[in-house]
């Protein structure tokens, strides 16, 4: 009986001592620990995966139907890339003074796009938002997107003689990426506010992409 008893422990024990897998976790790595280690990971890997997120992230702003992984997973890397771009476009454009650098062009982009994220975002949250600041600025910037592709193309549009009727393409242009802008930001943050303030968080989110947008205008005058 004994014998028997001591058999039966010796293959529980067997069976306890045994390696514990979790479905996923790579081999050699312990429950909690990542799937991978980004610091073993070489630099190659790494910025490609960062480049596929933020293309990933601007696919939802073109097609705002999923709204959960722009919040989950967000990041700067876009808006600082869409605010640079649009800054090195605008600077400089306006030729009525040949002594301008374009340097009060780009910090003026920036001062809007970087102030004026954080104040729409401290809005939201004084009116009782349930995400995060960050998460907030990383929608806002990266709604960015169609006003930057209506930029790209009025800046085309400027490459020939101007009339009146390309001006009103180009304000056309302008006013659509505005509104594209300023419906994928709804979509995305529209549900992280009370149903009774929602008009108070949209109204500074169209005054803030129209500001910008007004820019692409007035600042592609040739």
């Amino acid at each position: 009986m004994n014998d028997t008893k001591l058999e039966m422990f010796e293959d529980v024990g067997g069976y306890v001592e045994g390696e514990m897998t979790i479905p996923g976790m790579q081999k050699g790595a312990k429950p909690g620990e990542p799937a991978f280690n980004t610091l073993d990971e070489p630099i190659k890997d790494t910025i490609l995966r960062d480049l596929k997120a933020v293309g990933v992230k601007f696919a939802y702003v073109l097609f705002p139907k999923e709204k959960k992984t722009l919040l989950k997973e967000w990041d700067l890397w876009g808006p600082l890339v869409l605010c640079t771009f649009m800054a090195m476009i605008l600077q400089g454009s306006n030729t009525a003074d040949d002594t301008n650098d374009g340097g009060p062009e780009f910090a003026e982009v920036f001062v809007i796009v970087w102030i004026g994220s954080m104040i729409v975002t401290l809005n939201s949250k004084l009116l009782g938002g349930n995400i995060s600041f960050f998460q907030s600025v990383c929608v806002l910037g990266y709604c960015l997107l169609p006003t930057t592709i209506s930029l790209i193309v009025c800046r085309v549009i400027l490459l020939v003689e101007q009339t009146n009727l390309l001006f009103f393409i180009r304000f056309a242009v302008s006013m659509g990426g505005f509104a594209w802008a300023t419906y994928a930001s709804m979509i995305f943050l529209g549900d992280s506010q009370k149903p009774g303030r929602k008009g108070l968080a949209v109204y500074p989110m169209c005054l803030f992409y129209f500001i910008i947008s007004w820019l692409v205008i007035s600042h592609t005058s040739s």
